[in-house]
C-alpha cells in the first residue's frame, strides 16, 4: 500500500470556474492532447487509463473532452456491459486483456477490472473468495502489465451524497440523460455507505507505489475536468512532433467527364 499518499474524504467542491476560462483552457488542453496522442503514436507508447469512481461522478464526461479531439483509431474508449455466461467462466482479467493497447496506442477504461471491488462485492455478484482472490491478485497484475512496457494510470473520481443525488434527479428530468440513470445507479443509492467501505478497502489493497490511485474531487465537473486532463498531460513525458506545412494542390480538371444529373441521386429532405 501507497503509504505516503493521504487519500482525503469525499467533500463537495463549490467553487466555481468562469465558462469562458473553462473553454479556453479545455480548448488548449485538447491541443496538447493531440501532441500527446502523436507523440504515443510515433514512440510506440502503449498507454491504459482507468477511470472509476461513483455513479454520476463524470467519469463519462472527462473521457469525452479527452477523446473528442482525437484518432480513435489511437485514443481508444472501453465500456464493457455485463459479462457473458462464457466470460463468467474464464479467468477475471481474461476479457480485460483483450482490450489492452498495442504499441502506439492509449485505452481509456470507462470502468474496468475494478467492477470486482466495487458493484460486484456491493451488489453479491461474487463470491467472498472471488473477491479475497482480486484484491489479492490485482496489485500482482498490474505491476505485470507495467513490467511489460504498459504505462498504467488510474483515476477514481470523488463526489459528495448531495452532489450526486443532484445529478440523478437531473437525469430523470432530462429525456436525453435518462439513460444513464440505470436500475443499478438507484440501488447504489441505497448503499452509499457500502460503496464507501468497498472503495476504501479497494484503496487499502491496490493504491501501491508502481500504480497508485489519484482522487480527482468531481464535484465540480469543470474543474474536475481540466484537473484530470492537466494531471494526464503531466503524467507522460512528451514533446511536440514537428510537420511539414501542408500545401493542397490544385484539383484536376477531367475534360470530358460529364456528371449524372442531380435528379438522378436522392437528396435527405431540407427540413431545417
Amino acid at each position: 500500500m501507497n503509504s505516503q499518499k493521504n487519500i482525503e474524504p469525499e467533500k463537495k467542491d463549490n467553487r466555481k470556474i468562469n465558462t469562458k476560462f473553462y473553454n479556453k483552457e479545455l480548448a488548449n488542453l485538447q491541443v496538447e492532447l493531440v501532441k500527446l496522442q502523436e507523440w504515443i503514436s510515433l514512440k510506440k507508447l502503449k498507454v491504459v487509463v482507468i477511470f472509476e469512481g461513483r455513479d454520476a461522478a463524470g467519469k463519462g464526461g472527462v473521457i469525452k473532452r479527452i477523446s473528442q479531439c482525437l484518432n480513435p483509431r489511437i485514443c481508444k474508449v472501453v465500456a464493457l456491459g455485463t459479462p457473458t455466461d462464457r466470460e463468467k467462466s474464464q479467468w477475471y482479467f481474461q476479457r480485460y486483456v483483450s482490450h489492452l493497447p498495442a504499441a502506439g496506442e492509449m485505452v481509456l477504461f470507462d470502468r474496468s477490472w475494478y467492477n470486482r471491488a466495487g458493484v460486484e462485492r456491493v451488489m453479491n455478484f461474487c463470491t467472498d473468495a472471488e473477491y479475497q482472490e482480486f484484491m489479492r491478485t490485482c496489485p500482482d497484475f498490474e505491476r505485470m502489465l507495467i513490467r511489460s512496457g504498459i504505462i498504467l494510470i488510474k483515476y477514481w473520481f470523488s463526489v459528495s451524497d448531495e452532489e450526486q443525488e443532484q445529478r440523478f434527479q437531473s437525469r430523470i428530468d432530462d429525456p436525453t440523460k435518462g439513460w444513464k440513470l440505470s436500475p443499478m445507479d438507484l440501488q447504489s443509492r441505497e448503499k452509499w455507505l457500502d460503496y464507501s467501505k468497498a472503495k476504501d478497502e479497494m484503496f487499502k489493497y491496490t493504491d501501491t507505489k508502481q500504480a497508485p490511485w489519484f482522487v480527482v474531487p468531481a464535484d465540480n465537473k469543470k474543474r474536475a475536468r481540466l484537473n484530470c486532463i492537466s494531471h494526464l498531460l503531466g503524467s507522460i513525458p512528451y514533446e511536440e512532433i514537428e510537420h511539414k506545412k501542408i500545401v493542397l494542390a490544385p484539383r484536376k480538371v477531367e475534360e470530358g467527364y460529364i456528371r449524372p444529373p442531380f435528379s438522378d441521386q436522392t437528396f435527405v429532405p431540407e427540413k431545417y
